[in-house]
């Protein structure tokens, strides 16, 4: 299992590769977790929303999981995106999933129903009492409809023990910053946006769960690590070489702008699911000619 401390730095939300028949590449799978791994990200996220999980089927789910658990082999710690709107079927996949190999979870926020801030605490007040493993928060108000304030995951983080941590996406420095003057000493803010990342940790987060470092792994990890060990100037010249590609990567969504990366890397075929579809001609030169820059 993982522990809060293990949370500090880099963790990047896997891409689910598919071949032009939109089937699973597990060989492309191979390269991207053993590329990362190589250039020093922290820890894994498996079937968080850049994984397309949405597409997948359980089954193919559950191989992709096993795979990731098998390429990584024990080299970092694996986090497994479970959420869901209907809480007592979200429990009951909790209670049968077999969590060896996985050290803990991210769940998001109900999404579509727009629970208030009591029904979100009963959400994950029953999360919490289910999972035999630890539980990384997730909010992000634009995909789910709904916000978790600071209130109720101060409230979650005091409560359960084995709630040790918030992914933020909510943009919302003022409510973040709340979380991180009120939260438990033990419990860690994790950045949701890769452009927010070293403007959070100046403000006292202590790392990010990333989309360009699927695609960009060594300097957006070593942004992270000058910027937790206070070396801003470094950090700074970092950031401001990856704000134009991060801003490419996302203005026709995620993960169409990263599967154009990988792919102009060489890493992956340029290949979704619908409803996603791959990012324009022009979109893609760009990030291009900006990896080549870099």
């Amino acid at each position: 299992m993982i522990t809060p401390n293990q949370l500090r730095g880099t963790g990047v939300a896997l891409v689910t590769p598919f071949n032009s028949k939109k089937e699973i590449d597990f060989d492309a799978l191979d390269q991207i977790v053993n590329f990362v791994i190589q250039n020093q990200v922290d820890f894994l996220v498996a079937m968080g929303t850049t994984s397309e999980a949405a597409t997948l089927s359980n089954k193919e789910r559950l191989e992709v999981v096993h795979h990731i658990i098998k390429v990584n082999a024990g080299r970092l710690p694996i986090i497994l995106g479970m959420g869901g709107n209907n809480t007592a079927e979200l429990v009951d996949t909790i209670n049968k999933t077999d969590f060896d190999g996985i050290d803990g979870i991210l769940s998001v926020a109900p999404y579509y129903n727009k629970p208030n801030q009591e029904g979100l605490y009963q959400h994950f007040r029953a999360v919490a009492e289910s999972s035999p493993v630890p539980i990384i928060l997730y909010n992000v108000p634009s995909r789910t409809a709904s916000n978790i304030s600071a209130t109720t995951t101060i409230r979650l983080s005091n409560e359960f023990n084995n709630i040790i941590a918030v992914k933020e996406a909510s943009g919302d420095f003022e409510q973040i910053m709340d979380i991180i003057k009120n939260k438990p000493e033990n419990f860690k803010v994790l950045s949701g946006d890769d452009a927010a990342t070293l403007p959070l940790i100046a403000c006292g987060a202590e790392g990010v769960i990333s989309v360009i470092a699927n695609g960009i792994p060594f300097e957006f990890s070593q942004m992270v690590r000058e910027a937790l060990t206070n070396s801003m100037d470094e950090s700074r010249k970092l950031h401001y070489r990856l704000t134009d590609i991060i801003k490419k990567l996302f203005c026709e969504g995620n993960p169409a702008g990263i599967k154009a990366l990988l792919h102009a890397r060489g890493l992956i075929e340029n290949q979704l699911r619908l409803p996603l579809v791959p990012v324009t001609e022009e979109t893609y030169r760009s990030i291009q000619n900006q990896i080549n820059e870099l």
